[in-house]
């Protein structure tokens, strides 16, 4: 059983126990066993003086895509140490969404480079794996055999189709998964196929957000039980649980017509974009009566002349007016009309535009890192202990192998023998260039 201890070091205190870092800081002792402690440092204050909401949690990131790197990056943002376990001989990674994580890399065909994951693995708090059902277990690294050594471990399994089922073993990305999920049927235009709205519901919102979710439930249940547990996390059943207002709300009619022809699938007029003169757009949704009335009268129209607002046979001549008024102005003139009203008009942002809206850039929604990249700021925003994204650069493959080995309490002699082995690579030397 684990048994967690943490404090703060001072500098002096740093120095006698030889424990190196830059500022006081906050450290945890995992005790193993009676005889051994793990140490290592919490990231913690950031300059901010509180410690965040994941700090002390460490987790075991298998290199995957998308959907898995999306949700060790939460982790990472909300303070646990995501180390990712990256494969030799790579020379670059595809993961985008590395922020604040380190990286190890190692021979998996080789049984001293599972060796070592399972050494890693077992002394920390979390696996985050995305492979497809089966390949944990054939490298004796399933749950089962990881839990035996480890009853506190969480691990967490992200596939698209989950551990059971017919399609458990089979290969897909989104687009599948979010068929699968009855979700892609009703979305597109009227008259038009279904779309995808690029891979963002199953990968990212049903695949790496519940996902950690998950895993933020399990640590939970694990401080009043002491137990870790499995989390399966299927991203047809994660995209599907996103969409429940969708089930929940056809007795309600909002589904009546043919996909593209509801209230808020683009079938309104008063819930769609609108292209403005310089060739931009902006977004509606002003639903209820007293919004709509506050849109048309930014739209300087009188409602006398318009049909009433939930005709449905007349929204395709509703959305011709829009249309021809919206494009006499600017999406600049246009903000400014609507700025201050409740018509729910907002300009249509892209990625380049959205650190300059005032009203973001008020809050802090968005960030540039080190490299002058913009990303959005973690959410939500905790009072105390919010999360401090890491601004430098994502790392290397095998740039931090030598400092995980050891905090995770291998000998020097022990690293020189599996660089020397070809069973751990470490790209130090890159990381200085």
């Amino acid at each position: 059983m684990r048994h967690w201890k943490c404090f703060s070091l001072s500098q002096e205190h740093q120095k006698r126990t030889r424990i190196k870092t830059t500022t006081p800081t906050i450290l945890c002792a995992c005790v193993i066993n009676p005889r051994r402690a793990v140490w290592y440092e919490v990231q913690n204050l950031k300059g901010t003086g509180s410690i965040m909401a994941l700090a002390g949690v460490r987790v075991i990131e298998l290199a995957g895509l998308a959907p898995a790197p999306f949700c060790g990056m939460i982790l990472s943002d909300f303070g646990a140490k995501v180390i990712r376990v990256d494969r030799t001989k790579v020379a670059m990674t595809v993961d985008t969404q590395a922020r604040g994580k380190q990286s190890i890399a190692l021979n998996l065909k080789n049984p001293k480079g599972v060796a070592v994951l399972k050494r890693l693995c077992v002394q920390s708090d979390v696996v985050l794996e995305p492979y497809r059902k089966g390949v944990m277990e054939k490298m004796g690294l399933g749950p089962d055999d990881l839990l035996k050594e480890n009853p506190r471990l969480i691990y967490a399994r992200l596939t698209g189709y989950g551990q059971s089922g017919s399609y458990a073993k089979a290969a897909g990305h989104d687009i599948n998964y979010l068929a699968m999920s009855g979700l892609l049927s009703m979305l597109g235009r009227s008259s038009e196929k279904p779309y995808a709205p690029l891979n963002l519901v199953a990968d990212f919102a049903g695949g790496g957000l519940m996902c950690a979710f998950g895993i933020v439930l399990a640590l939970l249940e694990r401080s009043m039980s002491g137990q870790g547990q499995i989390i399966d996390a299927s991203m047809v059943e994660g995209a599907a649980y996103v969409g429940s207002f969708m089930w929940k709300s056809r007795s309600l009619g909002l589904w009546n017509h043919p996909r593209g022809e509801n209230l808020l699938d683009s079938g309104a007029p008063f819930y769609d974009t609108y292209r403005t003169s310089d060739g931009k757009y902006m977004a509606v949704g002003a639903i209820e009566p007293q919004f709509y009335q506050q849109l048309i009268r930014g739209l300087g129209l009188d409602d006398a002349d318009l049909p009433a607002q939930m005709s449905v046979s007349d929204w395709p001549q509703l959305r011709e007016t829009f249309i021809r008024v919206f494009a006499t102005k600017t999406q600049a003139e246009w903000s400014q009309v609507f700025n201050g009203t409740d018509a729910c008009v907002t300009p249509v942002l892209s990625l380049d535009e959205v650190l300059s809206h005032p009203h973001n850039k008020a809050r802090g929604s968005f960030f540039k890192d080190s490299q002058g990249e913009v990303s959005p700021r973690p959410a939500p925003v905790l009072s105390r202990s919010p999360a401090e994204p890491c601004r430098s650069r994502d790392p290397f493959i095998g740039e931090h192998t030598r400092s995980v080995l050891k905090e995770y309490g291998f000998e020097q002699g022990q690293i020189d023998q599996l660089l020397s082995g070809g069973i751990v690579e470490c790209n130090e030397a890159k990381a200085r260039l």
